[in-house]
């Protein structure tokens, strides 16, 4: 039985497509376990701002580094129990945070927290790629992408809502009880999931060809460059886009808040009709338009010539133009990993490939907050423009080779 071959397929695509969806979310909520909880953190354990972020640095390490390791546990032993792990990270991640009493604990919450995290990439698309018809796969990439960001938008309003009521203890042990909720629901839905049989079709129908074949890939490579260069970009919006714009155009605290705000609303919105257009259209030459406008409005307000009035519209229009490359994005790695190893790689093409999103994240805030702290503001925009426009060549590049 194959992806397009599932009985009753609308609702068997639709049930995959919601569960994974719904734990994606749950992973990028975990992204934030730690973040939301800073200011209480930083004033109970007497930190500065560098050795709490550190831990951010730490999770992303560790989830850029078990990333491309975890595609191979896919492969090996399956993306449902592979997923598994993962969450049950969160549930100790969570748990071992409840119970912290200095800094070492919270390091060792971001290691936990970045090894669970590392898994979801490669196990989440080896089952969407195995179990939804063909047909649906821009819309799952679409739903797959818009549950991360709910999961990024939940995280604060629920850790830092019950941290102010509770205490951040309390917190850290109902996010806990968020992993143990998505286990639970994952095991009772497992067969829906299990990709195990499609798997070992596919690597009975595929040609062998080396475990590390994939690596002397010009494609799996681009499309790793595609994701440093995409990921580091919207890593510089989501770290400085606040101080941009009150340096840049003197914009109120909760003006440049909604701004950013702005930006994700948009992105979410094109991520939804990014699902329609990659069905549709050649996916290179759908990312190359969508982010060839968001680098072009990118530089228009690196330019400092724009009224105020028009901030939020072109940063949601930024956000925007991004989201709708999203889902082509992902059925590009798919061509890139089907061309020549066949389905039976998924779990280890994506995995590499997607271990650049963690390094574009953890290198954003080196690269441009040197820049923040040199007062070039208007540089980090451009920069932003330029990585844009690096990954709109790399998109074109793997067009070109698979």
């Amino acid at each position: 039985m194959t992806a397009t071959a599932l009985p009753d397929a609308p609702r068997s695509d639709i049930e995959v497509i919601s569960l994974i969806g719904f734990v994606h979310g749950v992973s990028h909520f975990f992204q934030l376990l730690l973040p939301t909880l800073f200011p209480w953190l930083m004033q109970d354990f007497n930190l500065s701002f560098t050795a709490i972020g550190m831990t951010t640095t730490v999770f992303f390490v560790i989830s850029g580094l078990g990333q491309a390791v975890s595609g191979f546990l896919v492969d090996r032993f399956g993306a449902v129990r592979v997923l598994g792990g993962g969450i049950a990270c969160f549930a100790l991640a969570g748990l071992v945070l409840h119970f912290a009493s200095g800094y070492p604990m919270l390091i060792a919450v971001a290691i936990i927290a970045g090894l669970g995290n590392s898994i979801f990439h490669p196990a989440d698309f080896t089952i969407l790629n195995h179990r939804v018809s063909q047909p649906r796969l821009g819309h799952a990439f679409a739903v797959h992408g818009l549950s991360g960001n709910l999961g990024w938008a939940a995280a604060p309003i629920f850790m830092t809502g019950i941290a102010t009521t509770a205490g951040w203890q309390t917190a850290a042990l109902a996010a806990s009880l968020v992993a143990i909720a998505a286990m639970i629901l994952l095991f009772w839905r497992r067969e829906t999931i299990n990709e195990a049989h499609d798997h070992r079709a596919a690597a009975s129908n595929d040609a062998p060809s080396p475990t590390f074949a994939f690596l002397g890939s010009r494609a799996v490579w681009l499309c790793f460059l595609f994701f440093l260069f995409i990921t580091a970009a919207f890593g510089a919006i989501q770290n400085f886009a606040s101080p941009i714009l009150q340096a840049v155009y003197a914009l109120s605290l909760t003006t440049a808040a909604l701004a950013l705000s702005t930006y994700m609303v948009g992105a979410a919105a094109g991520i939804v009709l990014g699902g329609f257009l990659a069905q549709k259209n050649v996916h290179e030459h759908l990312i190359a338009g969508a982010l060839g406008v968001a680098a072009l409005l990118a530089i228009l307000l690196a330019s400092s010539m724009l009224p105020a009035w028009a901030i939020l519209p072109l940063m949601g229009g930024i956000g925007f133009c991004t989201g709708i490359a999203g889902p082509s994005r992902d059925l590009l790695v798919r061509k890139a990993a089907t061309a020549r190893f066949g389905k039976s790689a998924y779990g280890r093409v994506y995995g590499f490939v997607y271990s650049g999103l963690d390094l574009g994240l953890a290198l954003a805030p080196v690269i441009f907050g040197s820049l923040m702290d040199g007062r070039r503001i208007s540089e980090v925009l451009v920069g932003i423009a330029i990585l844009q426009t690096l990954a709109i060549f790399s998109a074109l590049r793997v067009g070109k080779a698979v």
